[in-house]
């Protein structure tokens, strides 16, 4: 059975268990908050696609989207003098697009639900830990977060922190399990971390702020 949920089309990519703050000034966005404010705050989501074509900005800025996304919760609200909000969200559960709906002043989305499997997580995690351990302190340094031992919460937690570009990100999101998507985060990171050993005049910090989302 499909559901049928607000879109928030941006230009990355949402992980289940990660934080999203967004500014809203648009006004179909704005409308849209609006609209979430009106429910229990159990029902407060929607979600969120990466754009495969087009921006952010514009109603007619959206061409093409991809078509596995992740739901947001909408957790704080902050309301602005001139009709503008700045939000924070959490990333939810995973779902895949099947239709479209432009009626709203916002698009809508029919979406069927992913459920999560672990694959063979448990056998993978270990090794793409320290593989991740060895990234992050080359990029954040020692002092970064210590990435979890859950392996699927250390699935996301890495494809959320690691700097990529939008297309990997979306295959670690719409991998079929946690254990595919610890096997290419272990590809990804060996292939990183080869990166970053080819770039010695670029600090690791300044590294890991040459790609982060403005949202």
């Amino acid at each position: 059975m499909s559901e049928r949920i607000p879109l928030f089309p941006l230009g990355t990519v949402l992980y289940p268990g990660q934080p999203l703050p967004l500014h809203i000034f648009e006004n179909r966005y704005r409308q849209l908050v609006r609209t979430l404010l009106d429910l229990p705050p159990e029902r407060r989501e929607f979600g969120v696609l990466a754009i495969r074509e087009g921006r952010e900005v514009g109603t007619d800025g959206v061409r093409a989207l991809h078509d596995v996304g992740c739901a947001a919760r909408l957790e704080r609200v902050a309301d602005l003098p001139d009709g503008r909000f700045d939000i924070l969200t959490v990333g939810t559960r995973r779902f895949a697009l099947e239709a479209v709906d432009g009626s709203l002043a916002y698009l809508q989305g029919d979406v069927r639900w992913v459920p999560e499997s672990g694959g063979e997580a448990t056998v993978v995690a270990p090794g793409v830990r320290r593989l991740f351990v060895g990234y992050r302190d080359a990029v954040l340094g020692p002092t970064g977060p210590e990435p979890p031992d859950d392996p699927r919460a250390l699935s996301y937690h890495a494809a959320a922190t690691m700097v990529l570009d939008l297309a990997d990100h979306q295959a670690l999101l719409a991998a079929p399990d946690d254990g595919a998507r610890l096997r290419t985060l272990a590809t990804l990171l060996r292939r990183e971390r080869a990166v970053l050993r080819a770039l010695p005049s670029l600090p690791g910090t300044d590294y890991a702020r040459v790609a982060v989302s403005p949202n």
